[in-house]
């Protein structure tokens, strides 16, 4: 099913982990309407990235799958509203987060993780908040 111009549902809802261990990771329908919204959230991004393309490499992620890989408890990825993504073409996970945190684009939370990967939300009420998770914690993206 093809979500957006650029997105497919398959590419948010693979998972080499739910594989492995027989998970259903298939999203009920309210979770595909808003894996949509994200997938036009990320079609914002891919436009101010230059038209690079994205990598989604975890979207939706069923309860089971999320505790399985130790996600957050109320993840945004288990309610379609999280991906998480690379841009290499772009640049860094830090070089791309930097141009998505300078840019218009209505994200709840763009978050550097580890400097391997960029998480983007997209909710109802846009929180608009740039963090950095990495081994010395979670801080704000320009402290």
């Amino acid at each position: 099913m093809q979500l957006s111009a650029h997105f497919t549902l398959a590419e948010f809802v693979v998972s080499e982990t739910a594989a492995r261990a027989g998970i259903d990771n298939d999203p009920p329908l309210d979770v595909v309407s808003a894996l949509k919204r994200t997938a036009q959230g990320l079609e914002a991004v891919r436009v101010r990235l230059g038209g690079a393309p994205i990598t989604v490499t975890s979207g939706y992620r069923c309860p089971e799958l999320n505790a399985a890989i130790g996600g957050a408890k109320d993840s945004q990825h288990m309610r379609g509203e999280a991906a998480d993504f690379i841009c290499p073409r772009f640049g860094s996970p830090t070089e791309v987060a930097t141009a998505l945190r300078d840019s218009g684009i209505e994200y709840d939370q763009l978050i550097i993780e580890f400097g391997r990967w960029v998480h983007i939300s997209f909710s109802a009420a846009p929180r608009r908040q740039a963090l950095i998770i990495d081994a010395r914690g979670t801080r704000p993206m320009w402290a």
